[in-house]
């Protein structure tokens, strides 16, 4: 049953059923003609942050949700461990495991990858609020050890969730500059991963919705205006200390260096947006969609002048969004975005577009940052007739890993 499960995740992905001859072994590796030099630098995949969280936001996404199957203890840390081996390569450009297999044996690696290089790949693991348990059922031995801004995310007005694009036991977040590379990387962790988990869901997304350095220009959503301009950057390292990377004292000593991943899928309604006047556009978002600045501004980077007023009525509506996601009304928190654009099949019947932002952002507390923003948001924002959220999910995602370790192993101490 766990075998078919696996391979029903799989057809989730999009692999069919040549996942089937995947699963079938385990071991690393790389093989010795295989062709690394492809585009794209490698990101060092060991340090004390996991990859793809300050790392500067690649151009495409592939993300996945896992259960576990398994109730062994030592299932779930072999299953870390072979990850972990997995992307060492991977995000050096090279496949895992050999590719010059014997004609009656299946390569571990699907071999589709070959010769694009690292296309500056990070894979990011985190772990789901299932995968401690409870006191009443503690299958890991993990309970006593879950951190408490782990816990389910609570619900907020308007949303419309799909338990099938929600939550899960373990996440598989892989940015690259090269779409097929991001896929790759989950095709093999996902064969990798049964039978101690089996796909929940995923999500491939592309066009980086946030600026997530300063060496990067602000990007467009779907909708047409610049997103993330007010963004965290990963040079702005003080930030990240008290905003992005989890400490002791709200985190357990097994999390320091870590940081909580919020994702949501959020679905443009274009039907209504596309019959909004420009006007009613920029009003809903607070910004000119040309330029990006604020109203009331001449330049993208101008501050968000809160107070000014036009005709007694103020220059930025109440409920224009940056208003109200504005850190000056969360006490100051502000939280790490790295969210991708997505597009999807039209829904059947209707004609509409399955498409929006696939949004995932990165916080020290989720308790004290994303919670009290969507909230505010899920109350008030302008956009809400514009969008629709329908996929949910909360990770903690350890701190980075040494040579030789395994990610989350401190976890396990």
């Amino acid at each position: 049953m766990t075998r078919r499960r696996a391979l029903a995740g799989a057809a989730m992905l999009g692999i069919g059923a040549g996942l089937d001859r995947v699963l079938v072994g385990s071991g690393g590796g790389t093989d010795e003609g295989a062709d690394a030099a492809g585009s794209g630098a490698a990101v060092p995949f060991h340090g004390a942050h996991q990859a793809g969280i300050a790392t500067p936001a690649q151009e495409f996404l592939s993300f996945a949700a896992f259960d576990v199957t398994s109730d062994a203890r030592e299932d779930l840390r072999h299953l870390l461990e072979d990850w972990t081996k997995a992307a060492e390569a991977l995000t050096r450009g090279r496949p895992y495991g050999r590719l010059t297999a014997e004609p009656t044996q299946a390569p571990l690696d699907g071999g589709e990858a070959i010769g694009l290089g690292p296309a500056r790949l990070t894979i990011t693991v985190g772990f789901g609020p299932g995968l401690f348990g409870s006191r009443r059922r503690d299958r890991f031995g993990l309970a006593r050890r879950r951190p408490p801004a782990l816990r389910p995310l609570p619900p907020f007005s308007g949303e419309s969730l799909d338990p099938r694009r929600s939550g899960g036991d373990l996440c598989l977040q892989a940015c690259a500059d090269d779409a097929q590379v991001a896929f790759h990387a989950v095709h093999v962790l996902a064969g990798l991963a049964g039978p101690t988990a089996a796909l929940r869901w995923s999500q491939q997304g592309f066009g980086r919705t946030s600026s997530t350095s300063r060496a990067q220009t602000t990007p467009r959503n779907l909708l047409g205006f610049k997103d993330g301009t007010e963004n965290i950057r990963a040079e702005d390292t003080d930030a990240m200390e008290r905003f992005v990377w989890a400490r002791r004292g709200n985190s357990p000593r097994w999390m320091a260096g870590g940081s909580y991943l919020v994702a949501r899928r959020i679905r443009f309604l274009f039907d209504v947006w596309d019959n909004t006047s420009l006007e009613g556009q920029q009003r809903a978002i607070g910004r000119y969609k040309v330029s990006g600045a604020p109203l009331g501004g001449r330049h993208e980077y101008d501050p968000l002048d809160l107070a000014a007023t036009e005709h007694g009525e103020p220059t930025i509506p109440a409920n224009a969004h940056v208003r109200l996601a504005s850190p000056r009304y969360n006490d100051g928190q502000r939280i790490l975005r790295r969210g991708y654009s997505f597009a999807e099949a039209a829904e059947a019947g209707s004609g509409q577009l399955d498409a929006g932002l696939f949004f995932i952002c990165f916080q020290r507390d989720p308790r004290r940052q994303f919670i009290p923003i969507q909230r505010r948001l899920a109350a008030a924002d302008a956009l809400n007739r514009h969008t629709r959220h329908t996929g949910s999910a909360i990770f903690a995602c350890p701190p980075g890993t040494r040579p030789g370790g395994f990610l989350g192993e401190a976890l396990f101490a």
